[in-house]
């Protein structure tokens, strides 16, 4: 009878003689794959800021500057640093009601309507990923 045997990318559990489960790890593994997902992630962070940019409500430009203040590129976290961004987001009026037709509030989910594809496929090509894996993107 053959042993069981579960084998990752990041390693593998073997089944030794006394029935006991080894794990072992890939030592190739992170140096291999930690800086493809470093960049990837830096890639969608920068997308995330580029892209959103037609959609932010704009007077001063004060308010899209605050973003590239207040993200540290490659954290996966980008955030509007403005003391009104968080009232300009979840303001009640209609997009377009500012200097374009779609600039408003909530502008990461109405950039993420238009442009998640795309954020996700230039991140699994930077990070070596399939092109047929489900994705999701928890905003």
């Amino acid at each position: 009878m053959a042993k069981p045997r579960i084998e990752t990318p990041k390693g593998k559990i073997i089944v030794n003689a006394k029935g006991k489960a080894e794990l072992k790890f890939n030592t190739n593994f992170v140096p291999r794959w930690q800086g493809r997902y470093n960049r990837a992630q830096m890639f969608v962070d920068s997308e995330v800021l580029r892209l959103s940019e037609p959609f932010i409500p704009l007077r001063t430009s004060m308010l899209i500057k605050s973003g590239i203040l207040g993200t540290d590129i490659g954290s996966g976290e980008v955030a509007w640093i403005a003391p009104y961004a968080k009232a300009q987001y979840y303001s009640k009026r209609k997009p377009g009601s500012e200097t374009g037709p779609q600039r408003g509030p909530a502008w990461f989910e109405r950039m993420l309507a238009v442009h998640k594809e795309r954020i996700i496929r230039g991140a699994r090509r930077i990070a070596g990923g399939k092109e047929n894996r489900s994705f999701t993107v928890k905003p």
